[in-house]
């Protein structure tokens, strides 16, 4: 049985004729006898009765109509539930990132997000929630990103019971949920089922998003650079080639990461296996060993810009290769639709473009 047979019983019970029935409900009264046919096959006992000429309710049917009626009932207050949590500006939008997005964005669109509300004449939206590491979350904190292999990385950072960037403001912003999950590329399109927005990365040449199921925002595309120490004498040059770094000993991200495949792409076209001193995943490890030990790394230009600077670490780009990773926001459509989580997609998008615009 389902909601429109449910109607047409109780509107039987009130009306009292199929005719009153189909001219109430603007349809043909074979429409009513159809679905009244079909709701007493459901109910597995008779539900009308021959009264004369009318079609009457027997005391099932009676008993059907008054539950059916709680039924419709129940189903328009969802509807006006589900139209509000839609329209709500001020719901909760949970938001989960890689970790050196995490790094370079979270801060920015709490502090956008906490500006729009004093706008909005509300409070502020800043504060957070006693959120713990979740199980996404890992070992050491650090700000490595998921990468292209099958095993998520060990350095990530909180996970899925991350800070609640949302505050107690009373204007109409959206009220954040923020967490940092490093997971392998594949891994991030099941998050959405955890989160409102995920931000994702993957090397421009691998495989596509699943579109059939989320839907993909873009927001950039970053390259990975090379971080050499400022007085290295390949940070005289403006740009790299493979040529020139292929003799150079690195700190990489451990395989299937992304530094990882860019590094192996610069062995290939320069035809010489890197001399690989150290594997991590955090960039700003990276970067301080970058700093300490003279050696080369990969950073991505703009999420790990600060890292870099914070060491007096110089980045040069690497010609002669494709080192661009896309960053993407991934929604599921159902929540795509709340009015709360595309504000706060435009935020993040505004966020973002600043970042490209003036990564320092």
């Amino acid at each position: 049985m389902d909601v429109r047979q449910l109607q047409v019983l109780r509107e039987l019970g009130e009306l009292g004729s199929v005719k009153a029935v189909a001219e109430a409900m603007m349809v043909t009264p074979s429409a009513v006898s159809q679905q009244l046919t079909l709701l007493q096959r459901s109910a597995g006992v008779p539900l009308t009765r021959k009264d004369g000429r009318n079609l009457v309710l027997t005391d099932a049917g009676r008993v059907l109509a008054d539950a059916g009626g709680a039924v419709i009932r129940a189903m328009a207050d969802a509807h006006a539930a589900i139209g509000g949590y839609h329209d709500d500006p001020a719901g909760t939008v949970s938001v989960s990132a890689f970790h050196s997005a995490g790094q370079a964005i979270f801060g920015r669109l709490a502090g956008r997000l906490a500006a729009t509300a004093e706008d909005d004449g509300g409070t502020g939206a800043g504060g957070s929630d006693d959120g713990g590491t979740g199980a996404g979350g890992s070992d050491d904190g650090g700000t490595g990103d998921g990468g292209t292999g099958a095993g998520g990385s060990d350095d990530g950072g909180t996970g899925d019971g991350g800070s609640d960037g949302g505050g107690s403001g009373t204007g109409a912003v959206p009220r954040l949920r923020l967490a940092d999950e490093d997971v392998p590329q594949q891994g991030f399109p099941a998050l959405t089922a955890r989160y409102d927005i995920v931000l994702a990365h993957r090397m421009a040449h691998s495989e596509d998003w699943p579109t059939d199921r989320i839907l993909v925002l873009p927001l950039a595309e970053e390259p990975f650079d090379v971080a050499l120490p400022a007085g290295h004498p390949l940070a005289a040059k403006n740009s790299l080639s493979p040529s020139d770094v292929a003799g150079e000993s690195w700190v990489s991200s451990r395989p299937g990461y992304s530094p990882a495949d860019v590094l192996a792409a610069v062995a290939a076209v320069a035809s010489r296996a890197p001399h690989i001193a150290h594997r991590v995943n955090d960039y700003a490890t990276v970067a301080a060993v970058v700093a300490g030990s003279g050696v080369l790394g990969l950073l991505p230009r703009h999420t790990a810009a600060a890292a870099a600077l914070s060491q007096g670490v110089v980045l040069r780009p690497l010609e002669g290769i494709a080192t661009r990773r896309r960053i993407d926001m991934l929604i599921r459509p159902e929540n795509a639709r709340r009015q709360a989580v595309q504000r706060v997609a435009q935020l993040l998008r505004e966020v973002v473009d600043e970042l490209v615009s003036s990564p320092g």
